[in-house]
């Protein structure tokens, strides 16, 4: 659904646009639909986007925007994203509303992950 002012698309860069597919395929089930050999789309994702043949990344560190998952089962999905080839970038930490986590997928783009607080 368009709605008028609200974010529609993202785009980000990857190099390796094959890696990125199986990356996001195993770790959150993601599929996608090819546009030629340098693009790739997503969709039902929360938001829908897709991935540009680049030998750039998306890093907070850069001045980028960061996107933000939601999970259930954090420790789970921390542990699904490391064997679907995602790199730790921060380990899980407390944060004012909830725990997260950073990763970068095999394209060095950074993402995080949210979820409420430990039930103590």
């Amino acid at each position: 659904m368009n709605i008028h002012g609200k974010i529609n698309y993202i785009e980000l860069p990857a190099a390796d646009i094959e890696s990125v597919k199986s990356f996001f395929t195993k770790a959150f089930g993601w599929s996608f639909t090819d546009y030629g050999p340098d693009y790739t789309a997503f969709s039902n994702e929360g938001v829908d986007g897709g991935f540009y043949r680049a030998d750039l990344s998306s890093r907070t560190v850069s001045g980028s925007a960061l996107v933000v998952f939601y999970s259930e089962t954090l420790e789970e999905t921390r542990n699904t994203v490391v064997l679907s080839g995602g790199t730790i970038l921060k380990e899980i930490y407390d944060f004012p509303g909830g725990r997260r986590f950073h990763f970068a997928d095999p394209n060095g783009n950074e993402f995080a992950v949210w979820s409420e607080p430990a039930e103590k």
